[in-house]
């Protein structure tokens, strides 16, 4: 096996190693790293929480004195700056006597940002950058869109019949997809920073937005979101289960000047975070709240919204992906409750196309993911 087949293999490697930290490194990215030597593999490592050790120096402790001479493979570039609350990588690195660096990508973070590479190759290290540079990319996408924008990666879930209805006429929609879909979910919402509804629905259905394990008996994932309504003029009941059941999960709930100080008030001495926002067209500003919500360090929102939450999210721009639940089965009717409200484009050409699209059987479900070009 050649010297670049040998890259990729153990580069592969490491980014399966980094996949292992998903949802709990946030909003950190996740990095994965490999020591090899002559001998093949001798340490390995990836970074499991935020505030916990870098992959880089898992990796190294692990292969202690065998990492002399050795290549570390990263999917990440090491870090090199010092106001963060882990120590830098690069000096450990150097420290190994390592005799080469392979590194997936640069890190688009500006404090990082080929600094890292610089230092390494400075200190007379080989440093080799973009070996499956498109994987570790696709990897930390969450990470490199909040990094570069400053808002939340946005994932707008729905579960959905086959002719894409969210409900009946009557509101009805439990339980459209089957168990399998439902666990699917459910692990879904404990890898993202916060889940985002409306207060329709809140007020139709009195969601608990938890991430579980079960519901017979009801556990807990070890992390949960933080649970957002959007909620222009506080219509949002005293007794509904995202305040009186705050215990479970953190809940923050969007206005706008519009609503009652006094509302805001009852809210706030129970615990519920309130932001007041700028308003668009009577509703909260759904690119506020992303801004605001990205400096608050969350990096990734999911979108469990109804019909009309759906259409002004997607119209804003700000949705990047699209996880559907589809069920094998038909409502029909023009009176039920699409995934999309609002106005049809007049043109196909206007529609919203999902590309890097991947479908799989869950069940009797299907789940069809895919990323959003916008036209």
């Amino acid at each position: 096996m050649n010297q670049v087949d040998l890259d990729r293999r153990y580069m592969t490697l490491a980014l399966r190693l980094a996949a292992k930290g998903r949802g709990s490194t946030r909003p950190n990215p996740m990095v994965g790293a490999v020591v090899v030597a002559k001998e093949g593999v001798v340490g390995q490592g990836y970074h499991r929480r935020a505030g916990g050790p870098h992959a880089e120096v898992l990796a190294l402790q692990q292969a202690g004195k065998k990492a002399k001479g050795a290549t570390l493979y990263v999917t990440l570039e090491p870090c090199s700056h010092l106001n963060k609350r882990t120590p830098p990588c690069v000096p450990l690195i150097a420290r190994s006597r390592l005799r080469r660096i392979v590194v997936a990508m640069a890190d688009p973070n500006l404090q990082v940002s080929g600094r890292g590479i610089r230092r390494l190759r400075q200190l007379g290290l080989r440093v080799d950058v973009g070996c499956r540079e498109e994987e570790a990319r696709r990897l930390n996408q969450v990470y490199c869109h909040w990094i570069r924008t400053g808002r939340p990666f946005v994932t707008l879930k729905a579960g959905i019949t086959l002719d894409g209805q969210l409900a009946t006429a009557s509101g009805e929609s439990r339980w459209i997809t089957g168990e399998p879909a439902r666990r699917d979910a459910h692990r879904l919402r404990s890898q993202v920073d916060a889940v985002l509804v409306g207060i329709g629905t809140v007020l139709r259905d009195n969601p608990s937005l938890t991430a579980r394990l079960s519901d017979q008996p009801k556990r807990l994932a070890s992390r949960q979101p933080v649970r957002i309504v959007a909620d222009s003029h506080l219509r949002i009941p005293l007794t509904a289960q995202l305040v009186a059941y705050d215990r479970d999960a953190h809940t923050v709930v969007a206005t706008t000047t519009a609503a009652s100080p006094k509302r805001i008030a009852q809210l706030r001495r129970r615990g519920i975070d309130v932001l007041v926002l700028p308003d668009s067209k009577d509703r909260v500003s759904l690119l506020a709240l992303c801004t605001q919500l990205g400096r608050l360090g969350m990096s990734h929102v999911l979108i469990e919204g109804g019909s009309t939450l759906n259409a002004s999210i997607l119209r804003s721009g700000l949705v990047n992906r699209i996880v559907l639940y589809v069920a094998p089965q038909l409502l029909g009717g023009q009176d039920a409750k699409g995934l999309i409200g609002g106005v049809s484009p007049k043109h196909l050409t206007e529609s919203l196309v999902l590309k890097t699209v991947t479908i799989r059987k869950l069940g009797r479900d299907m789940v069809i993911c895919g990323d959003l070009q916008m036209p």
